[in-house]
């Protein structure tokens, strides 16, 4: 196979375009109960394992990320510890509770969870521990990669949420395969356009909040100003503004 750059901008577009025709709507339904739920006083949170866990510290005071959001960031399940841990952790439903109480969601809050494959025991803990304390739960993840790798008879992190946005990555998550081998990865750009998506999204409804609740580039003049203001109203929900 000849792979090349121009062949990797078709196919991750291609993978792009999927998401934004036919996960428009549920992109605009999210973005409508996130800003209605921030409105009233709710929360959001982010979480995800390995490389789904930048795409959680992607939301984290990011220059034009929806503010009111607190990414769930832990050792145990980046790569701080080394890969070998990180991967056995994500495998560990034992560890969501000490996570969830690490950041204290409240009923009515909201969570997003990215997980590519979907079959991980961690994240799909997570999602059972946020939907019996009544938070709303959105799942992010590949339906084909998911329907792949379990029996139908299993359930993915697809059933236990609220609603899922399929992020279409391709099985095993790579673009190309050359010699049985995986090359150019997809499901961290897909996870940040969906993400970055419902930032556009929300921002439509809270447009005429004051301080409008999305960050400025702290290397703009003045942008400090700004930002601070920001923190201060979400320093109590949020454990990195420090």
């Amino acid at each position: 196979m000849n792979i090349s750059i121009e062949k990797f901008s078709k196919k991750i577009n291609e993978v792009i375009n999927k998401i934004s025709n036919k996960e428009n709507g549920k992109i605009k339904d999210v973005a409508k109960i996130l800003s209605k739920k921030y409105l009233d006083g709710s929360h959001l949170y982010i979480f995800g394992t390995g490389h789904n866990h930048c795409i959680a510290e992607e939301s984290l005071h990011r220059a034009g990320a929806f503010a009111g959001v607190t990414p769930m960031l832990d050792k145990k399940i980046d790569f701080s510890e080394g890969i070998t841990k990180a991967s056995s952790n994500e495998r560990d439903k034992s560890l969501a509770k000490k996570i969830f109480e690490k950041f204290k969601p409240l009923k009515d809050d909201s969570i997003i969870i990215f997980s590519n494959s979907g079959i991980n025991q961690l994240p799909i803990e997570i999602s059972k521990i946020a939907k019996k304390k009544g938070l709303f739960v959105i799942a992010v993840l590949s339906i084909k990669y998911a329907n792949s790798l379990l029996p139908k008879s299993f359930k993915n992190l697809s059933h236990f949420c609220d609603i899922y946005i399929n992020n279409y990555s391709p099985i095993g998550d790579t673009i190309f395969e050359e010699k049985n081998i995986g090359i150019s990865s997809s499901s961290t750009i897909a996870g940040i356009f969906i993400l970055n998506s419902l930032w556009a999204e929300m921002y439509k409804f809270l447009k005429n909040e004051r301080p409008l609740p999305f960050y400025k580039s702290s290397n703009l003049p003045r942008s400090n100003l700004h930002n601070k203001k920001i923190e201060n109203k979400f320093k109590n929900k949020n454990i990195f503004l420090k």
